[in-house]
């Protein structure tokens, strides 16, 4: 057990692939605090990257992929960043906005990163020069003409360049060289948060501003919320939306320079509440979310209690521990509020009793991969039955999982999140292997050594 929690503990680049399991040892009592949030990281960095002045962000995630793509990138559209020492507060970020009149950024390759390639969209429309951004070829299929449609509608100029309706796309700038326009913008309720959330983060330095107006309710709302906290929160002027957010509108008035502390990542820390929930006896902290936190995954706890686990809220953390009995039962949920966690639900399912319904799906195969397709051939390797449509699964063991020693390799498509959510089935059963372990760097490089961690107090506790 010893040399497993080392291989755990190596590197990325050094684990093995696939990257072999094993069993907890016993019950485990752990308190871990993930990475800052992928998602308010790159939210804040755009923000700072615009405003006028030094702007300091404390414990954001620097080291994975998605945050160093977006740093990069604002660096090309002419903002400084780089870590500085504080005797008090320790490394900060320090970033040098450019006042909303960002340069040209030339020819940005955005990997697989959806959020970034978004974002630094809308960016671009206020640029003064060119920019062409491109990304992998899994974000080639992922669409992005609504987004150009609507800059296209405040006379900025979008060119695909490829396949009409997806990157890569080049943005020159708006008509006359003049502000981006902005104005009321009226949009299907299917566009993504992602792209909404990019409409509003530039709304502070358009002409006029940014009123958004939607047929119905918009998916994934807690990823809205959280961007109109954090411009409210930074300074933006005159913010306003129904409580469906049917309509939300940023008023002009750029941002100044601003200090802020990221909060963990809710979606890092529901591999976390899980790993406890599904492992008799067990529990685990996660520091640093709280029921304040403005990230939508971290009701993902509740949503575990509401399975029999025990949840209790601090002032500080939120602790998940396995139900008394050890028995989980299933329950039926919509995740379209929280769709990242549905493949950690998903593992969840494997061990609670009865059929696990999850809705509210219909973005999923537009992520990294098409994690609704994927969840299903990966967890129809166990013994359980798996069904799905086009935004739905139901998941129903028919043995116990745990009790098949058959070897069995999960394919992760290059997918953080199915590589982390797939892990959890590993702490319980024989024999499971992680394909392409190295892919979690891009949101959370330090799962495996997390993970560890796990293994380390059952291993001193058996």
């Amino acid at each position: 057990m010893r040399s497993f929690i080392e291989m755990l503990r190596q590197p990325l680049a050094d684990l093995p692939d696939p990257l072999p399991l094993q069993p907890l040892p016993g019950a485990f009592k752990a308190s871990i605090r993930p990475p800052g949030s992928k998602s308010l990281t790159n939210r804040a960095l755009v923000l700072a990257g615009l405003a006028r002045g030094a702007s300091f962000l404390k414990d954001p995630l620097l080291d994975a992929e998605d945050a160093e793509v977006m740093v990069e990138a604002l660096r090309r559209f002419g903002a400084d960043l780089h870590m500085v020492s504080d005797s008090e507060e320790g490394d900060l970020l320090r970033i040098d906005g450019v006042g909303g009149r960002p340069s040209g950024a030339g020819e940005l390759h955005l990997a697989n990163a959806g959020t970034a390639v978004r974002f630094l969209t809308a960016v671009a429309g206020l640029a003064s020069g060119e920019t062409i951004i491109d990304g992998s070829e899994r974000m080639r299929q992922r669409p992005i003409g609504g987004l150009a449609a609507t800059l296209r509608a405040m006379r900025v100029r979008v060119d695909f360049l490829g396949e009409y309706g997806f990157p890569p796309i080049r943005i020159l700038p708006a008509e006359g060289g003049g502000k981006l326009a902005g104005g009321s913008l009226r949009l299907p309720a299917q566009a993504s948060s992602q792209f909404l959330s990019a409409l509003l983060m530039v709304a502070p330095w358009t002409l006029e501003g940014i009123s958004l107006n939607l047929a119905e309710e918009p998916i994934s709302r807690p990823y809205l919320r959280m961007t109109l906290t954090l411009l409210q929160r930074l300074g933006a002027s005159n913010i306003s939306a129904f409580d469906d957010l049917t309509s939300m509108v940023v008023a002009p008035g750029p941002l100044q320079a601003f200090d802020l502390t990221i909060e963990p990542d809710a979606s890092g820390a529901t591999y976390l509440w899980a790993a406890a929930a599904i492992s008799p006896g067990s529990s685990c902290d996660v520091e640093g979310i709280t029921t304040d936190s403005i990230q939508g995954d971290a009701h993902f706890a509740t949503l575990l209690g509401r399975a029999g686990a025990h949840v209790t809220l601090h002032d500080d953390s939120t602790t998940v521990a396995a139900p008394p009995d050890g028995h989980l039962f299933a329950v039926s949920e919509d995740l379209s509020d929280m769709p990242d966690s549905a493949m950690t639900l998903a593992a969840v399912a494997c061990f609670a009793d009865g059929e696990t319904k999850i809705g509210g799906l219909s973005t999923l195969p537009l992520k990294e991969c098409n994690r609704l397709a994927a969840t299903v051939a990966e967890l129809s390797k166990l013994e359980i039955e798996i069904h799905a449509t086009g935004d739905s699964l139901s998941i129903t063991p028919t043995v116990p999982v745990d009790q098949s020693e058959l070897p069995v390799t999960f394919d992760t498509y290059n997918d953080h999140r199915m590589a982390m959510s797939l892990a959890l089935i590993g702490l319980r059963r024989p024999n499971v292997f992680i394909a392409k372990p190295a892919c979690v760097a891009k949101t959370y490089p330090t799962f495996w050594r997390d993970l560890s961690k796990l293994y380390e107090s059952a291993y001193s506790q058996s």
